[in-house]
């Protein structure tokens, strides 16, 4: 039996939305080129992260830095802090820089750098797009590993070839969409829990991600396409708490390893010290910190790092018109001197343990 279609009346809309072209993702790599050196340099970063998942490297992999960048100003001065520190506890600590340009919308919201650079609803997504490239490229050029959580799986191939880390939030973990994209990733990937703190759905992400597909998709050249990926074997899992509260501590950190380990899964993990596990208290961010490390320092090696919600100064502050210099206008944040402080105190007493270590040796 064949299906009839009705053609719609010329004067009928099929649709309320309206479109605008923006550049490709090859135009605006073309436009913004990343440089050998940087493309080296990227490179290096991804395996460096590789060999801290996979325990070949006893550093601890820190993602810190604001919440989301919206001041381009205020988000490299952070940057260049975080440089010369990254530099200083290079023996220790790998710090990777939260460059978050998409930000989530549980109903409507602002919704990152790449969508409104100008903070007042004007939408400017072809100048946003060039500017948080533009941003991400001035880090890479201090030296820093650039993280960022992919939201919009068509806005992925404008920075793809920048990053060292992604992570993948708690509401799209479930997604296939973002299961097959992250599959296509030469990039290691962070599946956060489920908003309802458990891992299950973590773990059947990172299932999937580490076997190739064929999905839809776009090409850089803006045309669709059928992606063939090849799988990631580079994924881990961010616990972030839940519903329920906090999943950092020893028997949440145990049974999440135990999950992991029943599914076949590497057993490593990080814990992100914001959201349900400091209770959204950002100036709670080190109690989660220093608990995690203390169970790091008492043996437990699944636990390969921390992310850190840091912003030149702590809080947050609502959009408007006269916005306060270096304060987070999404979720709240710490402090620099505080996270710089949290951070040179954990370098301390890895370099004590390792110094013991030697000395026992």
């Amino acid at each position: 039996m064949t299906a009839s279609i009705t053609a719609l009346p010329a004067n009928s809309t099929a649709s309320s939305a309206s479109s605008q072209r923006l550049p490709t993702a090859a135009q605006l790599k073309h436009q913004l080129p990343l440089s050998d050196s940087l493309r080296q340099l990227v490179s290096r970063q991804r395996q460096a992260i590789r060999a801290i998942l996979n325990g070949e490297d006893s550093r601890l992999l820190v993602v810190v830095g604001p919440c989301s960048i919206h001041d381009p100003v205020a988000a490299l001065e952070y940057a260049s802090h975080l440089a010369t520190l990254s530099h200083e506890l290079r023996d220790d600590m790998l710090l990777v820089m939260r460059a978050y340009i998409e930000k989530p919308r549980t109903t409507v919201g602002w919704k990152g750098l790449a969508y409104d650079p100008h903070l007042d609803g004007s939408d400017d997504m072809a100048h946003g797009l060039t500017l948080s490239r533009e941003l991400m490229l001035e880090m890479l050029g201090m030296g820093l590993p650039i993280a960022t959580e992919l939201l919009q799986p068509m806005a992925a191939g404008y920075f793809d070839d920048l990053l060292g880390w992604v992570a993948i939030g708690a509401r799209t973990t479930e997604s296939q969409i973002h299961r097959e994209m992250a599959s296509g990733l030469g990039v290691p990937v962070g599946f956060k829990n489920g908003t309802d703190g458990g891992v299950a759905i973590a773990c059947d992400a990172m299932r999937s991600a580490a076997h190739s597909h064929r999905h839809f998709g776009v090409d850089a050249e803006g045309h669709p396409a059928i992606i063939q990926t090849s799988g990631n074997p580079d994924t881990h899992l961010v616990l972030r708490g839940g519903h329920s509260g906090p999943n950092y501590d020893l028997s949440s950190v145990a049974k999440a390893r135990a999950g992991l380990e029943k599914n076949a899964i590497p057993a490593r993990l990080m814990v992100d010290c914001s959201h349900a596990n400091s209770g959204k208290d950002p100036l709670r961010q080190p109690e989660v910190f220093n608990d995690v490390l203390a169970q790091r320092l008492q043996g437990d090696r699944s636990l390969i790092g921390m992310m850190l919600e840091s912003h030149i100064f702590e809080g947050c502050q609502p959009l408007s018109s006269n916005l306060r210099y270096g304060v987070s206008v999404t979720d709240g944040c710490l402090g620099w001197d505080a996270t710089e402080q949290l951070l040179r105190r954990a370098a301390a007493l890895m370099q004590a343990q390792r110094q013991a270590a030697q000395v026992v040796a």
